[in-house]
């Protein structure tokens, strides 16, 4: 969920705190538990889970992202190394299978313990991600014999986890749940010639339940994630726009003030839960379009890439980044597009356009100055500076 809480608060100290609770929590093994301060002690999976536990690896690097802190990594390289190594010792022939897994995922029982997807495929995704992190993390830090050490174990883990999980005869993973193939995509798990089929395979899934969600708190966030990333924000809003299913509207409708531990907003769990609430990430970075550069950390290059989709005709968001606020505002009627850009000082942005034919673009106030666009990934895109600017596109 940080990435939906942080573009609404500035977490800077928040998470150094909760770091810091982790940290501190850690058991001499090098387990992180599931519950930091651990004022209560389960067992099973409600004790150690990877899914949980790594957030002792990933949080650290979120922190470094947005805000550029460094010495987050430098003070905690020990913890993430020691809880890496613990996921290493419980690992056979690179494979993890214990813990929670997808919780809450709809299938045939009662929602709790993952249902659809096997256990063993979201631990192993979460482990090869923390290897992958760490990775970068020994290499900023300047521990170039363990960057060399465990790229070389990540890349192992992946090759085994594909030998274990993924069907080349139908491009899925294990199962072919929407977690299954979503968090496999989204960690970099996918050889590259697979990688569309297996998107194709998240959308046909999403299709045969009538665009309905069966992704649990786990999968959910990387299903949004790599639907967006590549370029189907349209079945976004196709399975959350609508309540006749669970989801967002369905709680709604079933009486829900606040988010639910579960999509079928049942009266016996908990009623009051934020682990689903992934959508927000997607408000600020699909659909109001604000997001940076890929290995860009502080919002030093900024992304502005709207999704225009379903019968949305106007959205707005704003996001106060380190260097100041970015927004993004634009409308869509029948006869123009429209799009007003706010980025802060010392930075610059790319603009995505939609695709509306060969429409030439113009910045409004400039004269009606028709713009000349860059072609990347088959969208006309600008580069720009900081500033205020206002773009047209008539229909």
């Amino acid at each position: 969920m940080a990435n939906s809480i942080r573009y609404n608060f500035d977490i800077n100290n928040l998470f150094l705190q909760e770091i810091e609770n982790i940290r501190t929590s850690q058991r001499e093994n090098g387990m992180i538990p599931d519950i930091a301060p651990e004022y209560v002690q389960f067992d099973g999976g409600f004790v150690d889970s990877p899914e949980w536990g790594s957030t002792g690896v990933i949080l650290p690097w979120y922190l470094y992202q947005w805000y550029g802190n460094k010495d987050v990594l430098v003070q905690n390289y020990g913890m993430i190394k020691r809880y890496v190594e613990y996921l290493k010792s419980k690992a056979n022939n690179d494979i993890l299978d214990y813990g929670l897994g997808d919780w809450f995922d709809i299938g045939p029982k009662n929602p709790g313990q993952a249902q659809l997807t096997p256990k063993s495929l979201t631990a192993t995704a979460y482990y090869f991600y923390d290897l992958s992190i760490l990775t970068r993390i020994a290499k900023i830090t300047g521990n170039e014999a363990d960057a060399v050490h465990y790229g070389e174990l990540a890349a192992r883990v992946r090759s085994n986890y594909n030998k274990v999980f993924f069907n080349t005869s139908t491009n899925q993973y294990s199962t072919g749940s929407q977690t299954a193939n979503a968090i496999s995509v989204y960690m970099g798990l996918v050889e590259p010639q697979y990688k569309k089929a297996v998107v194709d395979n998240i959308v046909k899934d999403l299709q045969a339940h009538n665009n309905a969600i069966t992704a649990g708190d786990i999968g959910f966030r990387y299903l949004l994630k790599v639907l967006a990333d590549e370029g189907r924000s349209d079945v976004i809003f196709a399975m959350n726009s609508r309540d006749d299913v669970p989801g967002y509207g369905y709680q709604l409708a079933h009486g829900a003030t606040s988010l639910t531990e579960s999509w079928q907003a049942y009266r016996f769990v908990s009623n009051n839960h934020f682990m689903l609430g992934h959508l927000m990430e997607w408000f600020y970075n699909n659909l109001a379009g604000i997001g940076q550069s890929e290995d860009i950390i502080v919002s030093k290059e900024i992304v502005i890439h709207p999704s225009v989709v379903g019968d949305v005709t106007y959205a707005r968001g704003s996001f106060k980044s380190p260097y100041g606020v970015i927004s993004s505002s634009w409308q869509n009627s029948k006869s123009e597009f429209k799009l007003q850009v706010r980025i802060p000082a010392n930075t610059k942005a790319v603009v995505y356009f939609p695709d509306l034919a060969t429409e030439p673009v113009y910045e409004v106030g400039k004269a009606q100055k028709v713009l000349s666009t860059v072609n990347i990934d088959g969208h006309r895109t600008l580069e720009i500076g900081s500033g205020m600017y206002s773009f047209s596109i008539k229909k």
